[in-house]
């Protein structure tokens, strides 16, 4: 490949340094870009397919659209926000506070915008790279910030095509079509169908949620921040700070709770989610139906303050038949009921499982990653695979997805990263990756661990592989930090 597509003059005023490539420029992306320069690192670009950063809080739109995580703690360390307005922040405050930290940190100019990476090749112990633009690069070091929840699955549904009114994924939210007074169905249970529903039932004349999965509801409030609290914050962090420790408290013993199915804090997550659809849902039939028949927390946790209460408004319909069809007026189910629509939404998830794919990624001696994933996704700690020098993935597979918050992930892996990379900084070495049996070993181990786990106790959900072995960290948050303190050279090769 050629070198990057520079002119003399550029070349002439080139900032010293390996040069790095991060892919992405969503929260992952962000923090790379803050750290790097912070540590020392000038030479840098981040190339990011879409016309604008905020990564999944750009890509979604769709009405109710909010973190699971309190804002508090989806929040970088190093720069707290005073101004969130509830709890659980909606999308478009996330999204708002990224793109502000982006500018503080002028982030913004070392973004190329709508360039999309295809191919990552490792030729010649340099990292050779192509783009949706026709550009080429170079790299020393290749960030992979890709994300987790990026590649929507579309479900495929028999008629979908013959119907009249308008239908997209939700993660592709068609904001010019209209919503008040129209007849709305979702099809699917997850966190996204579950805050769809609650913010468009007393919108819409009619609302039908098709359920092939029951799901377990925590319920969990969502207090608005009074302008009095918000001042408080703003003129003392420290209450922030000691609010995010109250908070992470909770996620602390959600990661307990997790990873050991008989553990006595998974049994209290059980009876709160048990205790919520009992009191809360009056009609027996209606919560018969949705009442899972798996353990709480197999599936991916809902937290709602209100999901039960808003499928029982009189404009909502829960729809436990599985659907036959599409048909141009609506979607028939298989007991021969046909639904009328004037707007159906797939609310069917991502593929999680997906990572930085489909782009092309060879590492040494050509080795193709779509061939070292056949079976299933696999890097040691989530961040590095054998034979792909210098590629360090951000949330990369088999991570904390499911316990605690991204943010603290991501930022524990990049200050695991900034290590490694600085022993290439001081010419210790020119390559290091995972090696082959430490990635084995730690597989063996993580999966035997995982067996043990909630989301191995009989559900099906998109934290399984196709083996349905869970494929997440399947220990305590505490032993998280302590991998992450330092690398274990030992356990990469060095060149």
């Amino acid at each position: 490949m050629a070198e990057p597509n520079l002119n003399p003059q550029d070349l002439k005023h080139a900032p010293q340094g390996p040069r790095i490539v991060i892919i992405g420029a969503g929260m992952a992306g962000i923090l790379s870009a803050i750290k790097f320069r912070e540590a020392g690192y000038d030479n840098f670009v981040i190339y990011e397919k879409s016309d604008a950063l905020g990564g999944t809080w750009r890509a979604n739109t769709y009405p109710g659209l909010a973190c699971d995580v309190p804002a508090h703690s989806y929040t970088y360390s190093f720069e707290p926000n005073p101004d969130w307005s509830q709890v659980f922040a909606p999308g478009p405050e996330i999204r708002t506070y990224f793109e502000n930290v982006a500018q503080k940190y002028a982030v913004v100019d070392r973004v190329r915008f709508e360039e999309e990476i295809t191919a990552c090749e490792f030729i010649d112990g340099r990292w050779q790279i192509r783009t949706s633009q026709g550009r080429e690069d170079q790299a020393d070091i290749i960030i992979a910030a890709t994300g987790v929840l990026h590649h929507p699955n579309r479900a495929t549904i028999p008629g979908l095509d013959t119907f009249e009114g308008a239908h997209f994924h939700s993660a592709e939210w068609d904001h010019s079509v209209p919503l008040d007074g129209a007849r709305v169905g979702v099809v699917g249970t997850g966190s996204t169908a579950i805050q769809i529903t609650t913010a468009l039932v007393e919108r819409v004349a009619r609302y039908t949620l098709f359920q092939r999965t029951a799901q377990w509801v925590f319920k969990m409030e969502n207090d608005a921040y009074a302008a009095a609290e918000r001042a408080v914050f703003a003129n003392d962090l420290q209450k922030i700070y000691a609010l995010r420790e109250e908070q992470e408290g909770f996620f602390d013993n959600f990661s307990k709770a997790v990873i050991d199915s008989d553990s006595p804090e998974m049994r209290e997550i059980e009876a709160v989610c048990l205790a919520n659809l009992e009191e809360t849902v009056k009609d027996p039939a209606l919560r018969e139906k949705l009442r899972p028949d798996y353990r709480a927390a197999c599936k991916r946790l809902i937290l709602s303050p209100n999901f039960y209460e808003s499928i029982q408004h009189p404009n909502a319909e829960l729809v436990v038949s599985g659907i036959e069809t599409v048909e141009p007026k609506g979607v028939r189910t298989k007991d021969g009921k046909l639904h009328e629509l004037d707007v159906l939404v797939l609310a069917t998830g991502f593929r999680a499982n997906r990572f930085i794919r489909p782009t092309l990624v060879r590492g040494r001696g050509g080795v193709d990653l779509d061939d070292v994933w056949a079976d299933h996704p696999v890097a040691y700690l989530s961040i590095s695979i054998p034979e792909f020098p210098n590629f360090f993935m951000l949330n990369g597979p088999n991570g904390p997805v499911g316990n605690f918050s991204l943010i603290r992930i991501a930022e524990l892996q990049l200050g695991y990263i900034l290590q490694l990379m600085e022993r290439i900084r001081r010419g210790e070495c020119r390559e290091i990756s995972a090696s082959r049996p430490a990635t084995d070993d730690y597989e063996r181990s993580r999966a035997q661990a995982a067996k043990k786990s909630i989301w191995a106790t009989g559900c099906n959900s998109w934290y399984l592989d196709k083996h349905g072995v869970p494929a997440s960290w399947p220990w305590s948050q505490a032993h998280f930090d302590e991998e992450m303190a330092a690398p274990k050279l030992e356990a990469y090769d060095v060149a």
